[in-house]
């Protein structure tokens, strides 16, 4: 293998080869947008929420086969004025109405509000007078973006119904408006948060990576050098994705794209750095850049393909998971980090290689001699640099001096902070994620302050009964729980007899958590009039309850999965069982502190009383995937210099010689996940404060301490049951001797 890719990086980094190589990635993305469509094209906004049946779709099902219930999307249209609606303005929703019928909506429900006559129409006003609901009803299984455009057509209709328009108008003043909230609200708002932040989001990763990147190497064209890769293997990465979803292989939403598109460019962008890095350190020690730049391969191609394949192989992992969103990252998210691997380790060195020393202008690194030369040539003399690892040195000094004060100090730290991860509280309601002023947030706020919060999505229960005696014993029984506002009378299906609904207004935000913990009540109190156990629970309640209990499943399935994954991949790379647990252990560690620490500054920072339900997952897998990469970096470097060394001078060299790129690729990493918190979206909010708090831990924290200090307190076990023995101090001053 190692001859392989010697030959290899002779060909890439070769006057002719590394054409070649630049030539073949032009022409693949040339032919791949042009034959397939792009990412964006095929984005598909209302995949499954489930991979298998849980009660609560097997519950839906039921309904729908057996029971009328008006099934479709339904838009809630609620109308508000401050001051009361009066006659004029429900006449005025009356007129809308049969403008609305006139416009032929064939495909939509709209009820013939305009036949109720006023006094009938105004008992359907709140109690206090200020806020009225029209329901409109879409097809089951219609496309987000074609609600979308008939929304939009509704809301042009008003400006003919309406002096001012409603839609516009603002809730605190004296006018009449309308919010459109309900599912097909919420899908609708949904999808436009999320299309309107790909572009900034793009625009903003760009910004963050390039404004690092100058300060840190002070090099324009260095600058570019990793932009203008991540750029060509994103616009390999996205007809790709295309192709496989317009294949019906894979599925992937908004959320999906705006995450891949921070993970490639930091991830990307690091794995161009440990290259870089490496190119211009031999850069001062080797006149011949093409020389240079091949030993630096030599080095770094191992930790990048290892980096990059235990990203690759956490994030299909998965692939096992039963919550549909999360199942839906595995395969888009695997192939770009695949697809930024070999970019880095092909489309990289052939590019250096064409730029040489001129990559690192204005501040070229060059060899002694080369220094000498110049300065010769200018009559001027060579000047003393100053040494600017003295902070890396003090900080190797300190971790193989002082390991066990480092190790405990770093372990204790990290454990106060994961305990408060121990408070969290999560959510898994879809209106928690958008900000306060988005339409469909303020309409449920509305019915949520004007009607009884349990009408927003009642719970329908499905149940088999014998005898109507049982039925209302059913109804009773229920009405007296305290968290049950009202029972529906039951309905009996048509198709069986046997069979039925009873739907139930909760008392209390369906929404809610407290509101999900009632559901398994609900079935016991059914249950108790009952001799079978055959109790279908329905609802957007009922869904969210399955959505917690399949994401906590997933939780329990696929850490371990990841977790021994990577640590079989360590195994591998660096044949140690000690060096594997340790570090998969402080890993796991800055994982949990990282929640603690994002926990702390979300809730008592800025007021957030829960975050999403999938951010644990989610973040565990970048923060667990992406900080063993700077891990691997930095550890396979001091097994290298421990064959050449004794190890606690390995270890401080190993820890001074990675700390800047590991520093700098953590910094541009953390920056990419800290651009999801400009965009008004709370989950992304949240997941990327969690996980670039992570990234941080990771690279100052783990990496330049808590990792350093346990191989030096570990010694030469810390290669256990590995063949490699350090080389002792008397063994270095024999061969230098010799």
């Amino acid at each position: 293998m190692k001859k392989s890719f010697e030959s290899y990086s002779s060909f890439v980094t070769s006057k002719k080869g590394r054409w070649i190589t630049v030539a073949i990635w032009i022409a693949i993305i040339a032919v791949f947008s042009f034959v397939f469509p792009q990412a964006d094209s095929q984005k598909n906004e209302q995949a499954e929420a489930f991979l298998n049946d849980v009660p609560s779709e097997q519950a839906a099902k039921i309904v729908e086969e057996n029971f009328s219930t008006n099934s479709g999307i339904p838009a809630l249209l609620t109308w508000y004025k401050s001051t009361g609606l009066e006659d004029e303005d429900l006449t005025s929703i009356q007129s809308y109405v049969n403008e609305l019928q006139d416009e032929g909506y064939d495909d939509v429900t709209i009820p013939p509000f305009q036949q109720i006559p006023l006094p009938a129409l105004k008992q359907q006003v709140s109690e206090d007078g200020t806020t009225f609901v029209l329901p409109v009803q879409f097809p089951d299984g219609m496309e987000t973006k074609k609600i979308n455009e008939k929304l939009t057509s509704m809301k042009e209709v008003a400006s003919s119904s309406f002096s001012s328009d409603p839609f516009e108008a603002s809730l605190e003043g004296n006018s009449l408006a309308v919010r459109v909230t309900g599912p097909a609200g919420i899908s609708v708002d949904a999808t436009e948060l999320f299309s309107q932040g790909d572009l900034s989001l793009l625009i903003g990763t760009v910004i963050i990576v390039l404004v690092f990147l100058l300060v840190i190497y002070r090099s324009p064209i260095l600058a570019l050098i990793p932009l203008l890769c991540v750029g060509m293997a994103y616009l390999m990465i996205s007809p790709v994705l295309g192709s496989m979803a317009k294949a019906d292989w894979i599925d992937f939403d908004s959320q999906a794209i705006a995450i891949m598109t921070v993970l490639l460019f930091g991830a990307g962008t690091d794995y161009c750095l440990f290259l870089i890095s490496r190119y211009r350190r031999n850069l001062r020690e080797e006149k011949n850049p093409i020389l240079a730049l091949r030993k630096a391969f030599t080095f770094s191609w191992g930790a990048i393909a290892m980096s990059g394949l235990t990203v690759v192989g956490a994030l299909l992992v998965l692939l096992v998971a039963d919550y549909g969103s999360i199942h839906r990252f595995a395969i888009p998210f695997s192939v770009a980090i695949l697809i930024m691997m070999v970019a880095s380790i092909s489309l990289v060195p052939a590019i250096l290689s064409i730029l040489g020393r001129v990559s690192f202008y204005p501040f070229i690194p060059r060899t002694p001699g080369m220094k000498a030369e110049r300065a010769k040539k200018k009559g001027k003399t060579v000047k003393n640099e100053r040494n600017q690892g003295r902070f890396g040195n003090a900080i190797g000094n300190l971790v193989t001096d002082k390991p066990w004060v480092v190790a405990i100090a770093g372990i204790v730290l990290l454990g106060i902070l994961a305990s408060f991860s121990t408070g969290m509280k999560f959510t898994y309601n879809t209106l928690d994620a958008f900000p306060e002023d988005m339409p469909s947030r303020q309409g449920f706020t509305l019915l949520s302050k004007h009607f009884n919060e349990g009408e927003l999505a009642p719970v329908q229960v499905v149940f088999e009964a014998d005898d109507e005696q049982t039925v209302l014993d059913v109804g009773e029984t229920l009405q007296d729980e305290e968290y049950i506002a009202n029972v529906k009378q039951a309905q009996q299906s048509e198709e069986d007899s046997s069979l039925y609904l009873m739907e139930v207004e909760l008392s209390m935000n369906p929404y809610s958590n407290e509101a999900m913990d009632r559901i398994p009540d609900i079935r016991e109190a059914v249950t108790t009039n009952l001799d079978s156990e055959n109790v279908w629970i329905a609802g957007q309640t009922a869904t969210q309850y399955d959505t917690r209990l399949t994401v906590k499943d997933d939780e329990q399935l696929v850490i371990p999965i990841i977790l021994g994954l990577i640590a079989l991949l360590l195994l591998v790379y660096l044949r140690s069982i000690t060096a594997t647990a340790y570090l998969i252990g402080t890993v796991v560690l800055s994982y949990f502190s990282a929640l603690g620490l994002g926990w702390v500054i979300l809730h008592y920072g800025f007021g957030v009383d829960a975050i999403q339900g999938f951010i644990p997952l989610y973040a565990f897998v970048f923060i667990v995937a992406l900080g063993e990469d700077y891990n691997i970096f930095m550890i396979s470097s001091i097994w290298k210099k421990a064959r050449q060394m004794p190890l606690r001078e390995a270890i401080k060299q190993g820890t001074v010689e990675t700390g800047g790129v590991i520093t700098s690729a953590g910094l541009i990493l953390a920056g990419t996940f800290m651009v999801l918190t400009t965009l008004p979206i709370q989950i992304l909010v949240h997941f990327g404060t969690i996980t670039a708090l992570g990234v941080l831990i990771d690279t100052f924290v783990v990496r330049p301490f808590l990792v350093p200090s346990i191989t030096t307190i570990l010694g030469k076990w810390a290669f256990w049951p590995s063949k490699l023995q350090p080389i002792k101090e008397k063994q270095v001053k024999q061969k230098q001797s010799e």
